[in-house]
């Protein structure tokens, strides 16, 4: 077993572990997130994040339902995450969707949604979404509802994922209940220099995708584990790149969800407590060359909110 993982509080009382598992699944057979989920039930993880798009929440509740039977962890000692989709964003559409999730993920309720990005498209509609796909974004509609889940039990916490600081702000305008968690890409060589302290300020937790950049995905790049500073850390500590950027993720007070079904990586990834960065590692990384390794251009539309992804990140790039 490896050294227990250690938690962020959040503001509405709950905690976050530090580390979760991410499940994205873009083909493949579910039963390698059945597979990795039970072994990183074993190595430590009491994090899962999933998401409706992900189409990993069944498999997800299949490895939990497997492990609260056999007694390998308790519903209170795991944390799960999941997200709202696009076409879900009308109001009325909300509680179904997470009614949904709850009974793929066979649980009473969700530890944390997120509304997965600030956009709105057709039921039905494509990935990445045709220009007659996109609607007019309404997120104080779709937080409203998001809201009433809160209330009803469904949902103990609620937030967000790639919001940027003034989609935050407009959102902050009008939310009764202050969203706990923003979940963005996150890593050395995108620190979020703008929307972390932001958060920070506001009392709103940052989790970070990608943390090392996803190389193994089709997805995915190795700009992360293949940054020369960090390599150069990494050889120091007599640990790996992917270590090296996790551990800056969590010593610098975000929760991180590397994804993985590989036993070896995922025993690997969650070894990052017992151990640290010294002040002159973290001003080493602080000094990295930023630039976001996703932009997501697929979701930029003439006919879209966001022509290019200047709008979509409002000039964080």
């Amino acid at each position: 077993m490896a050294s227990a993982v250690v938690s962020f509080p959040l503001n509405k009382g709950k905690s976050i572990p530090a580390i979760g598992l991410g499940s994205v699944l873009l083909d493949g057979d579910q039963s390698q997130v059945v597979n990795a989920v039970l072994h990183a039930i074993k190595v430590g993880y009491r994090h899962f994040d999933t998401a409706t798009l992900y189409g990993t929440e069944g498999a997800l509740g299949e490895a939990l339902a497997e492990a609260f039977k056999n007694g390998l962890v308790r519903r209170e000692e795991v944390f799960i995450t999941s997200k709202l989709w696009s076409s879900d964003h009308e109001p009325e559409d909300v509680l179904s969707a997470v009614k949904k999730s709850l009974s793929l993920l066979q649980i009473d309720y969700i530890d944390l949604y997120l509304i997965h990005w600030p956009l709105r498209f057709k039921k039905g509609s494509a990935m990445p979404p045709k220009e007659d796909e996109y609607l007019p974004v309404d997120i104080k509609a779709t937080w409203q509802a998001l809201e009433k889940c809160v209330e009803e039990g469904l949902i103990h916490a609620i937030g967000v994922s790639n919001f940027t600081v003034e989609k935050l702000t407009s959102l902050l305008d009008h939310a009764k209940i202050v969203p706990s968690v923003n979940q963005v890409e996150r890593h050395p060589v995108w620190q979020q220099k703008k929307l972390k302290p932001f958060c920070d300020a506001k009392g709103i937790h940052v989790s970070g995708w990608s943390p090392i950049g996803a190389p193994g995905a089709i997805y995915g790049t190795q700009i992360v584990v293949s940054n020369p500073v960090i390599q150069s850390i990494a050889d120091k500590h007599g640990k790996t790149a992917a270590q090296v950027a996790l551990r800056w993720g969590v010593q610098t007070g975000a929760s991180v969800l590397p994804k993985s079904f590989n036993s070896k990586r995922i025993a690997e990834n969650f070894d990052i407590f017992s151990w640290e960065l010294s002040d002159d590692d973290i001003t080493q990384l602080s000094k990295i060359e930023q630039h976001r390794a996703f932009p997501v251009k697929e979701f930029c539309s003439p006919k879209g909110p966001y022509k290019n992804i200047e709008e979509l990140w409002d000039g964080d790039i």
